[in-house]
């Protein structure tokens, strides 16, 4: 029987427990056993952590900080994440099956992000405005939103909250973290790194518990004033709504269905690969996931014979074992979703290239083999839902009119992939997807300075970059009357 690690909530600088002494538990995806604990938040932590941000930003230390100094405290925090990589590694992939390899290296480049926001924490600048009246001198500041409620999912925890933490530090706020119910602990371990990097106390909060009561007290509650989400629809709805009772200023990232066009003179070997990266990385549990793959009718049959091949060859299993390539999904409920999904595409007239079943090699955990679909219209159950696992589905298409067309047609608008070397015809296309971002001959490239966000269902806002700093701040106008006079009588008009 595996020991079960207790962890506590980071609030105020303590770790405490819930109010009502109710626990959850984590379960390890590769053995299915419960494997640590951890508070489960009712309305009253949540309101306890709210308003220590609240006071952190007001009253404490953190209120008088200079920019600088707040970007001194991040980059304190980039480095010890950088050099607790390894350990933070182990016990994501303990929490959510992500592959030892991918978390390892995932978190060190983590570290970049909380970096580029520390040197970005002083550079936020105001402006003076050429105004149009005599002896009046008008500026503009840039002051910090308020606290921040950052709600983030399983999946690459640390990165998703860095892309939310950063800038929220950088500009001077304090924040909330609602960790997943589904994979909490490397952000337990995230404020002990906080604590360690000497963050002033209400800060950083983070908080364990369930969409109800916890992240819905955390969305409605009056003194937050920014609401971070990445998650999906369904969820971000009760957010917005939640919204209204505080006015709060909402950004969500929701996922896709995302396109990959491969074109007929497009390099073979790097659609292949990026095929496969886009489908079977992180077990296809990315936001990014290029699961609806369209492909020009001349190559159609060498490029799915040539990912098929490569899926099948896949090694499944054990997270932390280095050799690993893919491990299994983050919970037994996804797996059991993508089962009946993939079940009623067929039953629908898909064809089952491969995979579609749990690996014989891995008769515990939640494990899914690489799964390829050939689909013969576009409305077949897995080309529609998001299935967050390795589940690809694949068309032919003419023409370049016929690929935008059908990679247009999806409720979701996060990312697209392009395949070809024509250059007129990548930024033809380019110009014709309506995606937040598009990869052309990559994909799954990102970076702190790259803007991170999509279009229609797929959310609103933008994580990393430039955008990001100055969604966490408001403008103040500020305006000075330079004359040597007093204001005049204002029922006098001239």
């Amino acid at each position: 029987m595996t020991e079960i690690v207790k962890y506590s909530m980071f609030i105020d600088g303590k770790w405490v427990e819930a109010k009502d002494g109710r626990r959850l538990t984590s379960i390890n995806p590769a053995t299915g056993e419960v494997w640590a604990s951890f508070p489960e938040a009712g309305a009253s932590d949540v309101d306890d952590a709210v308003r220590a941000a609240h006071r952190a930003m007001t009253e404490g230390p953190w209120a008088r900080m200079t920019a600088t100094e707040r970007g001194k405290k991040l980059r304190r925090l980039a480095d010890l994440l950088a050099a607790q990589a390894d350990a933070l590694a182990k016990l994501e992939t303990t929490d959510t099956g992500k592959l030892i390899r991918e978390t390892r290296s995932q978190t060190r480049y983590t570290a970049e992000y909380l970096n580029y926001f520390a040197g970005a924490a002083d550079k936020l600048e105001g402006t003076t405005l050429p105004i149009d009246k005599p002896d009046l001198f008008v500026m503009t500041l840039r002051e910090p939103i308020g606290v921040v409620a950052a709600i983030v999912p399983w999946n690459s925890q640390l990165m998703l909250t860095a892309v939310k933490l950063g800038p929220a530090l950088a500009t001077g706020n304090a924040i909330v973290i609602k960790a997943s119910e589904h994979g909490p602990v490397p952000l337990l371990e995230l404020a002990r790194l906080c604590a360690e990097a000497e963050i002033p106390p209400g800060v950083v909060n983070v908080i364990t518990g369930l969409g109800d009561p916890c992240g819905q007290a955390l969305t409605r509650h009056p003194l937050v004033a920014r609401i971070a989400f990445t998650g999906g629809p369904s969820t971000a709805r009760h957010i917005v709504r939640n919204s209204a009772e505080n006015f709060g200023v909402v950004s969500l990232e929701l996922g896709g269905k995302s396109p990959i066009l491969v074109f007929e003179d497009a390099d073979l070997d790097s659609a292949v690969n990026s095929i496969l990266a886009g489908n079977f990385g992180a077990t296809g549990q990315s936001c990014v996931a290029g699961s609806r793959v369209y492909i020009q009718s001349e190559v159609f049959d060498e490029v799915i014979g040539r990912v098929a091949d490569r899926a099948k060859r896949i090694r499944v299993g054990n997270p932390l074992d280095e050799t690993s390539e893919m491990g299994p999904l983050a919970t037994e409920g996804q797996r059991i979703n993508i089962e009946r999904v993939v079940a009623a595409s067929v039953k629908e007239g898909a064809t089952l290239v491969t995979g579609g079943a749990r690996p014989a090699s891995q008769p515990r955990g939640w494990f899914y083999e690489p799964t390829i679909l050939t689909c013969p219209d576009p409305d077949v159950p897995s080309a529609r839902q998001e299935l967050f696992g390795p589940v690809l589905s694949a068309f032919r298409f003419k023409d370049e009119a016929a690929a935008v067309a059908a990679a247009n047609d999806t409720e979701f608008g996060l990312a697209a992939g392009i395949f070809t070397r024509n250059s007129g015809r990548s930024l033809r296309v380019m110009r014709q997807l309506r995606a937040g971002i598009v990869w052309i001959n990559t994909y799954r490239a990102s970076s702190p300075l790259a803007p991170f966000g999509g279009y229609k269902s797929s959310g609103s806002g933008r994580e990393a970059g430039q955008d990001s700093l100055l969604d966490y701040t408001r403008t103040k106008t500020v305006w000075i009357d330079t004359a040597t006079k007093p204001m005049g009588d204002p029922f006098i008009m001239r």
